[in-house]
């Protein structure tokens, strides 16, 4: 009975692998696995229906809450810095520092936007942003899809550091911290990838006979020019403020969102009467939960199928013991071999089916949770969020900028599995 029960789990993930890959709402896809498993579970003596009502379909959801209002405060910042012009003038200061050199300037956005992403979080901002990037660098004769790719990479590299995105994964990792040993890890897998996405910039836009236009000469519109020039220099260390609070003085990452939003509202003259004041917290909030909506649908839905897996791990220990490896040597080699799994939703990656395949290692091993959730990490933005077509920004800056997904693969794929590999060589000599 055990051994069937495990053989169901075992082709129902499978399904869900294939459904994801072929663009399945992934929101739905896990509230069905979680109905299945349930099933499944009940079946084989391991749950009831008042523990599944009580400990899977309400305290899964509930258990969520604070992680969702993390999310929406930090996708507010987001807006905070895209609506006041802040995030603009950030982006053409750096760019007129560059000079006339293309290859500088496209680094040093590379850096600047991996930065704003340490504490900016949601597809709005991600768009926001990506429109004033990305004809940026296409007017310095950077070709499209090197462009988009480069873009796309240099969000990812700052979603190492980003709390948001860590809350997320604390969905399914509880007692996982974000502290120093986190951070020794997180702040040089940050710099490998963008150190990474500089040698693909290089690699791409070697010597040419193509006429680059210089960076000063460029006329790009990055929001209102008047509102540009009113906002002071000081402003432009709001994006760095959220985490800063967080690393060196503690903080909690709600209070470090608001702090940094009221201060970059206040710097760029917002509060210069109650009714203003009012008004742009308001939109600026609004507009912040709506860009994280969808989101928060399926990551609500996610802790149901977490709670699901850990009931179900018994049933997998038959059929799996001998086959996956045992040892975190063994786990980050295969890790790196099967890097590429992250993309299209694939097991690899938490936005796809990777909290069912964190549910069968658990299953089959005792892994110590810094190990699991780094090994987890590193495919899921390196892989996911930097390189696939299939993540919802991804997919609207190919859109955008009218590139293929051929293209947009051929070009990013194999930087992004450089560096999965040296991030989870990384996770081994830190949590192996």
């Amino acid at each position: 009975m055990e051994l069937a029960i495990g053989i169901l789990l075992l082709i129902t993930y499978f399904g869900l692998i294939v459904y994801a890959a072929r663009g399945g709402n992934l929101m739905v896809g896990f509230l069905i696995m979680a109905v299945i498993w349930i099933a499944l579970c009940m079946a084989g003596g391991q749950l009831t229906w008042d523990n599944a009502m009580v400990n899977i379909l309400q305290g899964g959801p509930e258990s969520w809450g604070a992680t969702a209002v993390n999310v929406i405060f930090g996708s507010w910042f987001g807006r905070v810095l895209v609506d006041t012009g802040i995030a603009a003038k950030l982006i053409r200061s750096v760019t007129e520092l560059g000079g006339d050199n293309p290859i500088i300037v496209t680094i040093l956005l590379s850096i600047v936007t991996g930065i704003i992403f340490t504490s900016t979080f949601g597809a709005g901002a991600v768009v926001a942003i990506g429109i004033i990037v990305l004809p940026i660098l296409m007017s310095l004769g950077v070709s499209k899809v090197l462009a988009v790719t480069t873009y796309l990479m240099s969000v990812g590299s700052g979603m190492y550091i980003n709390t948001v995105l860590f809350s997320q994964m604390q969905a399914i990792f509880t007692d996982m911290e974000y502290g120093r040993p986190y951070l020794n890890w997180a702040f040089p897998a940050m710099a490998i990838q963008l150190i990474l996405v500089g040698v693909m910039i290089i690699f791409n836009m070697r010597p040419s006979k193509k006429k680059k236009r210089k960076a000063w000469a460029l006329q790009v519109d990055t929001g209102d020019s008047k509102e540009d020039k009113e906002i002071p220099a000081i402003a432009l260390i709001t994006p760095i403020i959220p985490t800063t609070l967080s690393i060196a003085f503690g903080w909690l990452t709600i209070p470090a969102f608001i702090v940094g939003a009221l201060f970059g509202l206040a710097i760029t003259g917002h509060f210069t009467s109650y009714s203003r004041a009012s008004r742009i917290i308001s939109s600026t909030f609004y507009d912040g939960v709506i860009d994280v909506a969808s989101l928060l649908g399926f990551l609500f839905i996610l802790p149901m199928f977490n709670r699901i897996s850990g009931v179900a791990a018994p049933f997998f220990e038959p059929i799996l013991g001998g086959i996956l490896p045992q040892s975190t040597y063994g786990l980050v080699v295969a890790f790196i071999i099967l890097a590429p799994l992250g993309l299209f939703r694939g097991p690899l990656t938490i936005f796809g089916a990777g909290a069912a395949t964190v549910g069968v290692i658990n299953a089959i091993g005792s892994f110590a949770t810094p190990f699991l959730f780094t090994l987890m990490y590193v495919p899921t933005i390196a892989m996911n969020l930097s390189a696939c077509p299939t993540q919802s920004w991804n997919l609207w800056a190919l859109n955008y900028s009218k590139v293929s997904v051929k293209d947009f693969m051929r070009t990013g794929m194999i930087w992004a599995w450089i560096i999965s590999a040296i991030n989870l060589i990384l996770v081994y000599i830190n949590f192996g």
